[in-house]
């Protein structure tokens, strides 16, 4: 990790940036395998498969046999876990269901507000260096609590055509039970457009690699909704001179070993705790399975000594990290003060892995400083706010003037017109 020691306000902009990606050739390739699938549906996805997954299909969905093969290929501890996690989802997010209220602007004049699903999702989880079974609770729970009536489900298949076990133990557990074996682009584009196949969605949510989510991003401009812009996954961690060194090393290499794009931000107040990460950091990675990929994302990433709590602050937020974990004393203090954040780990236990996996706030979170202005996927990601409203003859006496005032002002004579109209049958005078 690279080191800034007290650094100047002008460095920030440089600790702060993410590591840049030409995405010239990405997108030309991502266009056109989406083009592709819009234009030969499943027969162009399986090709891709077979390209990319070295994966030959001859079905695309997965079968109720393999969902029951599976739940014999995972232990009765993991399903207990997961079935832990699933409910601990649930409450969290049972908890967010709006309750809406009608509201009297004006006499005469009701406006109120209804939550309505979105009717078909989909949800992409992905399989290749981490099959993250995880995420499919993540995604599908809220869905199901939110009541959209067709549930997607894309995931790669390895060689041999199968899916990872838990995942498909996952989505049972979730409720779901459309799942499909694709990957990639390829599983963006089905979803978005539609196959002989798989149904199209009005919403696709998901992590994945900068292929998936440039695709997200592609398809978000032909109609179809994305949870969010996103990218690699990241941890910002805050310490102070009472931090457990080993806690933030372990940390920070909990995000590190995500991706080799992935990055994380070491900000501490107290060099001593510098120098003890740093150690922890080194011994801790060497243990490590995927320490390869760990020690690329290290090379990105930076461990920042800064000389007040103010500094730390100021320099989270400007940063606005998909994950803050705050080690200090005074935690709860510092916590008012995030304002730029995915989701925020407080005290010395609350590892971020106790959120991606079982505390019950959703794992899928804005990267790449879109905290500055997306929040993470919850209950309403699901949802559609339909407003209504209702005048009664005493309401048009009391706004009717004022909407053709208004109209008349911009030189929309028609909408002016559609309240003069009634004023006129209730015979009241403009």
């Amino acid at each position: 990790m690279e080191i800034y020691t007290y650094p100047r306000r002008e460095q920030w902009s440089e600790i702060i940036q993410r590591p840049r990606l030409d995405l010239t050739r990405l997108n030309e390739t991502v266009s056109a395998v989406l083009a592709d699938v819009r234009q030969r549906g499943d027969e162009a996805v399986k090709e891709y498969e077979q390209k990319f997954d070295h994966a030959a299909l001859s079905h695309l969905a997965v079968t109720e046999q393999e969902m029951d093969e599976a739940e014999q290929l995972v232990s009765n501890e993991l399903r207990d876990a997961i079935i832990l996690a699933h409910h601990n989802i649930k409450v969290f997010h049972v908890s967010q269901r709006f309750v809406g209220q009608k509201v009297k602007t004006q006499e005469g004049v009701t406006c109120w507000q209804k939550s309505v699903a979105i009717e078909r999702v989909g949800l992409y989880i992905p399989g290749g260096t981490a099959p993250l079974f995880s995420t499919v609770l993540m995604l599908a729970t809220p869905a199901k609590i939110a009541g959209c009536k067709q549930i997607v489900l894309c995931t790669p298949p390895n060689k041999e055509g199968k899916v990872n076990p838990a995942i498909l133990v996952a989505a049972r557990i979730a409720g779901v039970s459309n799942i499909y074996k694709i990957g990639g682009v390829q599983a963006i584009g089905a979803m978005a457009y539609g196959t002989e196949t798989v149904p199209q969605v009005y919403k696709i949510f998901g992590p994945g690699n900068q292929y998936v989510m440039a695709a997200k991003q592609h398809v978000s401009l032909d109609g179809v909704a994305i949870d969010m812009p996103a990218g690699p996954s990241e941890v910002c961690v805050l310490a102070d001179d009472s931090a457990n060194a080993e806690f933030v090393a372990a940390d920070l290499l909990s995000q590190a070993e995500h991706g080799v794009d992935s990055q994380v931000l070491f900000i501490t107040t107290s060099k001593q705790k510098l120098d003890e990460v740093q150690s922890e950091v080194a011994r801790q990675l060497e243990l490590l399975p995927r320490k390869e990929i760990a020690a690329q994302a290290l090379e990105s990433s930076r461990s920042v000594l800064v000389s007040s709590v103010d500094e730390m602050m100021e320099l989270t937020n400007s940063y606005a990290p998909e994950h803050l974990v705050i080690q200090t004393r005074d935690y709860e203090r510092l916590a008012e003060r995030v304002v730029n954040a995915g989701s925020v780990f407080l005290g010395p236990y609350a590892c971020e892995s106790a959120g991606d996996y079982a505390s019950g706030t959703n794992h899928t979170l804005p990267t790449h400083g879109y905290a500055t202005a997306y929040n993470g996927v919850n209950l309403d990601s699901y949802c559609r706010k339909i407003t209504f409203q209702h005048l009664t003859e005493e309401g048009i006496r009391h706004i009717g003037h004022a909407v053709e005032l208004m109209a008349e002002a911009e030189q929309l004579d028609a909408h002016k017109n559609a309240m003069t109209v009634r004023l006129r049958e209730l015979n009241i005078e403009s």
